[in-house]
């Protein structure tokens, strides 16, 4: 991990703090106000970001790239919890509470993070009550998807899992082609798995399925069009 100590206004896509929900509200002045307490941090590839018990002391904007959070079970197993990526947070509950880190987080791709630390962070709320709001918002948000995950978990049959998953995929990582919209999937056929409770096999089965059945096109291992989303829908 490298840490740079410039500030946002040097950084080539801008100020960071523009380019997160919970601070949309707020005008140029206060994005500049706010961006003067930012730390860059870069990580690597499979780099740790925090591990599940430590106390972070910090708030962590993902600048760019995408992160996993993950737990493992009782037999060892890795669960994905969430994937995070471009203008998401994490580490709020320690910011918040003193609480420590429930999971880990760890870089799938080069990423580079914004970290705010807890005291002039929390200055900042005071300040600017209308982002604990968005915050609020935000893990609402958060908890909606992970009930729905669980709820999938043990009433939807396991390649509707699938399906979900690829709709979700859509939303957050899909962009236009001139086909449909194309994913670049942020985890392997096996962090797939993990993440929604099925087989390696059986998510590649319904891969299979959906593009024989036209719903989906494969490129390679980790990109995806989606040509028909109304289709997918249905599949589930």
């Amino acid at each position: 991990m490298k840490e740079k100590g410039f500030r946002c206004e040097k950084c080539h896509h801008g100020l960071c703090t523009s380019r997160v929900p919970i601070f949309f509200s707020l005008n140029a002045d206060e994005h500049r106000r706010i961006s003067d307490l930012v730390v860059h941090k870069h990580y690597e590839k499979n780099e740790l970001i925090f591990m599940e018990g430590d106390s972070l002391g910090s708030l962590i904007i993902i600048h760019y790239g995408k992160v996993k959070a993950y737990r493992y079970t009782p037999d060892g197993k890795e669960q994905i919890l969430y994937i995070f990526t471009d203008g998401d947070f994490l580490g709020e509950k320690n910011i918040l509470r003193k609480q420590m880190a429930t999971y880990n987080a760890e870089a799938l791709e080069d990423t580079e993070v914004c970290v705010i630390r807890r005291e002039p962070f929390q200055r900042m709320l005071l300040e600017y009550p209308e982002i604990s709001l968005k915050i609020a918002e935000e893990l609402c948000e958060r908890l909606e998807k992970l009930e729905t995950m669980v709820q999938s978990l043990g009433t939807k049959d396991v390649e509707s899992r699938v399906s979900m998953l690829l709709l979700e995929f859509a939303k957050k990582f899909g962009r236009e082609h001139p086909k449909g919209k194309l994913i670049e999937l942020p985890l392997s056929r096996e962090g797939i798995a993990n993440y929604i409770g099925v087989t390696r096999e059986t998510v590649s089965r319904k891969f299979s399925l959906l593009q024989k059945d036209g719903i989906i096109e494969l490129i390679g291992n980790r990109k995806v069009i989606l040509l028909d989303e109304t289709a997918l829908e249905r599949s589930i």
